[in-house]
């Protein structure tokens, strides 16, 4: 019995080095690194298409870049970490994702409407974050949620204040 508990507390462990890290990881800079781009190019444009696009852009290129990161990062075999092309597609995936989440609001052709619903998505986004930190890395929950909910607040106010700056607000 004590053999199939060892070898359960491995493997879990395994597949949260090798899976869920990466996939938090994308998630996380996907979530949070597209943010400020999306919320200046909807200030800056008062167009939400445009902010669309420019969402599109910085997530499938943060995904590109954090997939090719991960991947390059080691081969797996000193640390355990897995396959880099699979921890690399798995990178890749949640950081696009995490970027798009926030981004398809603006299909919404009304600006401010786009944004309300951007905002709300924002929020599921850190929740979501957090709850996986919590349940997976085993991070508290209020210290995460606010870690969560601090970096990322920090980069929406920055793409706010980056828009109406630019804007002339």
């Amino acid at each position: 019995m004590e053999k199939r508990k060892t070898h359960h507390k491995e493997t879990r462990a395994q597949f949260v080095l090798q899976k869920v890290q990466p996939a938090l990881l994308g998630l996380m800079d996907g979530s949070v690194s597209t943010l400020a781009p999306i919320f200046a190019a909807a200030g800056l444009t008062g167009t939400p298409i445009k902010a669309f696009y420019v969402g599109l852009a910085a997530s499938l290129g943060a995904g590109i870049s954090m997939g090719l990161a991960e991947a390059l990062s080691d081969d797996g075999k000193v640390t355990g970490r897995g396959s880099p092309i699979i921890r690399g597609a798995i990178t890749a995936v949640a950081t696009a994702i995490g970027g798009m989440l926030h981004t398809f609001p603006f299909l919404i052709p009304d600006i401010k409407t786009a944004l309300h619903f951007a905002y709300g998505v924002v929020v599921l986004e850190l929740i979501a974050i957090a709850a996986i930190r919590y349940k997976f890395m085993k991070t508290p929950l209020w210290s995460t949620i606010v870690q969560v909910i601090v970096g990322g607040g920090i980069v929406f106010g920055i793409g706010i204040l980056l828009g109406k700056l630019g804007a002339g607000d």
